[in-house]
């Protein structure tokens, strides 16, 4: 292979961009009506994502032994095809 590349990283914008000026460039601080508008939007997102309404303990209690019932019959299921299927 005979292909050189230069080592320089060299600076490539697309399109090409106005040198930044940082003396110039001056920063906007939020006012308390700004940051109060920010957490009353922050808030009504969150309320708006609750859950419509809380599970009882029976029902947590029933999808957990749901969950370990079905992790067992996978269980037997495998121990079944494990024992009877023909050795190869």
């Amino acid at each position: 292979m005979t292909t050189t590349l230069s080592t320089t990283s060299g600076r490539h914008e697309h399109p090409p961009q106005p040198a930044y000026d940082h003396e110039s460039h001056t920063l906007r601080r939020l006012g308390p009506l700004d940051r109060a508008a920010l957490h009353l939007g922050v808030a009504l997102i969150k309320w708006g994502r609750r859950p419509r309404e809380v599970e009882s303990r029976e029902r947590i209690a029933n999808r957990a032994e749901q969950h370990l019932a079905r992790l067992e019959r996978e269980r037997a299921a495998e121990r079944w095809l494990i024992l009877n299927l023909p050795h190869r």
